[in-house]
């Protein structure tokens, strides 16, 4: 699988706007929550904020991916609410098991945040390569990302 453009949401208005943009050059976007959003806003927040923001524009391919940075107890939440795309950090205790999970329910597991449409990678303090989703492209490239 190979994501779309991501573009980091830190609410509502973001996402429609994602969505607006991409419907009106006919693309399709990642909408990727905050860095570690699982871990203050919850779960439940990010699957309202997609389920709204995608009824603004049902026909836009999208593909939406929540960070839960070192939060294993939230990435199981996460799963168990139908959110079966995450990012979790490698070092996170029970990975493996997340991700399996995942993968069983059709999602996958992220080390990192993919690279937005402006070429940065949020910062997560996550290792790069270590991807569930082997088609995901990390090259390795750090220009572009922040500190």
């Amino acid at each position: 699988m190979e994501l779309y453009p991501a573009v980091i949401v830190h609410g509502l208005d973001d996402a429609i706007a994602a969505l607006s943009r991409a419907a009106a050059v006919d693309a399709s976007v990642t909408l990727l929550s905050a860095p570690g959003a699982a871990l203050y806003a919850g779960c439940g927040w990010w699957l309202a904020l997609v389920k709204v923001a995608r009824g603004t524009n049902p026909n836009v391919p999208c593909i939406d991916l929540l960070d839960c940075a070192d939060g294993t107890g939230r990435a199981f939440e996460a799963l168990r609410i139908g959110l079966p795309r995450l990012v979790l950090w490698p070092t996170a205790p029970g990975r493996d098991a997340v991700v399996a999970i995942a993968e069983a329910r059709g999602g996958f597991v992220l080390a990192a945040a993919p690279l937005t449409e402006a070429g940065l990678r949020h910062s997560s303090g996550a290792a790069r390569g270590d991807c569930s989703v082997p088609a995901v492209r990390e090259n390795g490239d750090k220009s572009g990302e922040p500190g």
